[in-house]
């Protein structure tokens, strides 16, 4: 089973089965987050992950509405994980806490209207300024 995990190995968050989307964030909490001018998450049905115990939580307002919750490592401060209350029943996984170069391409690039100019994600079928736009069944447009 893939599992994701901060620097030093202390958190960890192992996963089960195919993410339900891998999306590309260009928003500015996204970049300052990550350090990087966007982040990247493989999102997951809750029952599809198994955190480890004792990652920090840092919780901030969404541009979209809603709260974000980070879970970091308190000892060398990686983001493992997070969730949103737009997606309730889902856990956002750091793409690169996977440290596999072969996962999954991104499906979606959101937050656009942040993107640095130098920056191209191609590989994505879709493209948004803002947020996707969530469907009643879970998917996005």
């Amino acid at each position: 089973m893939p599992r994701a995990q901060c620097s030093c190995g202390k958190i960890s968050a192992t996963v089960t089965g195919e993410p339900t989307g891998v999306v590309v964030c260009h928003c500015l909490a996204c970049q300052r987050r990550t350090g990087s001018p966007f982040g990247v998450g493989a999102y997951y049905l809750e029952t599809q992950v198994e955190p480890t115990a004792g990652a920090k939580v840092f919780t901030r307002a969404t541009e979209a509405g809603g709260m974000c919750r980070n879970y970091f490592c308190p000892d060398c401060g990686s983001t493992v994980y997070w969730r949103v209350d737009k997606h309730p029943n889902k856990i956002g996984v750091a793409v690169g806490a996977f440290a596999d170069p072969h996962f999954a391409v991104p499906v979606r690039s959101v937050w656009e209207q942040a993107k640095h100019g130098w920056v191209e994600i191609d590989v994505a079928a879709k493209h948004f300024q803002q947020g996707s736009v969530a469907e009643p069944d879970g998917g996005t447009r």
